[in-house]
């Protein structure tokens, strides 16, 4: 059943539009606390947010829509995603908040949902919620709201906790870091982390101003990562998204690693140290055929699922993997965490680095990628892949790559767009193969 309100990765949308307004925020606040109250004890939500602008306006609604039922409220301000996961569990918080649209641009925002155990919440949970922000939440008697209260040591929280997991054998020292925080949630916490860990720390995207996150920086935007790290001569440049759940790393000589590659990395230190569970990792259905080629060829598995990261995380759950991610950066240590945590994946490929001594271009390119595709169609309404024409094309576009690479078409579960990828051993077949179906795509939706 399609729902409402929630999508791939929480409720997300452009600020004071839709599901994204003051009055929704404080409505989420109220069902979700309602959901929660179970039990006699007190209640507790730990809220946190990245740098936006609309960030201060969710926040406040939600604080009010949590304390009209009885709940207290933690705030932790500017907060990576997988920092609001952790301090839920330590605080002994029932539900934890995130504010963030993640790699979105400033103009959006979201609210991801944790439950007391850190972890995202099911589809039932979420639905259960969203039946409860369109009734009448009974609100808390006038001598039982809530209070808010703002702590200022969770930031040092999370840079202890992230800090580690890096291998107490190894230190940074010597190593010249540029790391880019796309003045987003980790501006702080992450230059201060490599720091702590002896690293010379270049720090850019460190500057948020409200309206400048993932602009020209972070994860989605490396080509002043790959500048800066061959300008200064450093050793490996980090880009971590906005609210810190994404890593793409670029090497000493400016190239971008992706998310297949850093998995595929820490995959083989894993499995030499014998730490690696499951006999192999989980990816989504857009990881690039080398890495499951590469994988086999050290005798690991792949097992795909589809796109996000909850989808990952649900099947290392199911499955016993700990190792497990996207080619985007989201990145699953199922050791160190319940989410995606960009510094602390960073941190286990700068051991890889560091444990090789070898430059970051021999040590993190570990496969050669099949020639792969990707391309976004916006549409404004309606369902183009419906369509018997479009239908007709995506199946001609199959037949043709059959045995020899893949086709991957989606809705996006945070936007109006339709993603087209393929892949193959002939990059001109690709590139026709997603051409004919961006085509079909955008005259079925005009």
């Amino acid at each position: 059943m399609a729902r409402k309100y929630f999508g791939t990765d929480g409720i997300r949308g452009e600020t004071n539009q839709g599901a994204m307004t003051a009055a929704m925020a404080m409505k989420v606040g109220m069902a979700a606390g309602a959901y929660f109250l179970r039990g006699d004890h007190r209640h507790r939500v730990l809220i946190g947010k990245d740098t936006r602008l609309s960030g201060y306006m969710l926040e406040s609604a939600l604080v009010a829509g949590f304390t009209s039922v009885g709940m207290d409220v933690v705030m932790v301000g500017p907060m990576p995603t997988p920092g609001v996961a952790m301090l839920t569990q330590s605080m002994r918080a029932d539900i934890g908040v995130m504010i963030s649209a993640s790699h979105n641009p400033y103009a959006d925002n979201g609210i991801k949902l944790f439950g007391p155990d850190g972890y995202k919440l099911s589809d039932e949970a979420e639905t259960a919620i969203e039946a409860l922000i369109d009734s009448d939440v009974p609100l808390a008697p006038s001598t039982s709201i809530g209070r808010a209260r703002r702590i200022d040591d969770a930031q040092g929280r999370y840079i202890n906790s992230a800090k580690g997991t890096f291998p107490k054998d190894l230190r940074l020292d010597g190593m010249r870091i540029v790391i880019d925080c796309a003045n987003g949630a980790a501006y702080r916490v992450a230059p201060s982390a490599l720091w702590e860990l002896g690293a010379d720390v270049i720090a850019i995207g460190v500057t948020p101003d409200g309206t400048n996150i993932n602009d020209g920086v972070g994860s989605t935007a490396p080509q002043t990562l790959s500048e800066t790290v061959v300008a200064s001569g450093a050793d490996i440049g980090i880009a971590l998204d906005g609210d810190a759940d994404r890593l793409i790393v670029v090497d000493e000589k400016g190239r971008v690693v992706d998310g297949d590659q850093l998995m595929a990395t820490i995959a083989a230190g894993w499995a030499r140290a014998g730490r690696l569970v499951g006999g192999g990792l989980v990816a989504t259905v857009m990881s690039n055929l080398g890495l499951e080629r590469h994988l086999a060829a050290q005798g690991l598995g792949l097992v795909r699922t589809a796109v996000g990261d909850r989808h990952v995380l649900e099947a290392m759950r199911t499955r016993g993997y700990n190792v497990g991610g996207e080619q985007s950066g989201h990145i699953i240590l199922a050791d160190y965490g319940t989410t995606g945590d960009g510094l602390v994946a960073a941190l286990q490929v700068l051991a890889e680095v560091r444990r090789a001594g070898a430059p970051a271009s021999e040590v993190l390119h570990r496969f050669e990628p099949l020639p792969q595709l990707l391309k976004n169609v916006r549409f404004k309404g309606g369902k183009p892949l419906d369509a018997d024409k479009v239908k007709a094309v995506i199946a001609e576009a199959e037949a043709e790559l059959a045995g020899k690479g893949r086709l991957v078409i989606r809705p996006s579960g945070t936007e109006p767009v339709i993603r087209v990828m393929a892949e193959g051993d002939d990059p001109g077949q690709v590139e026709r193969v997603v051409d004919r179906i961006c085509d079909a795509v955008r005259e079925a939706a005009a």
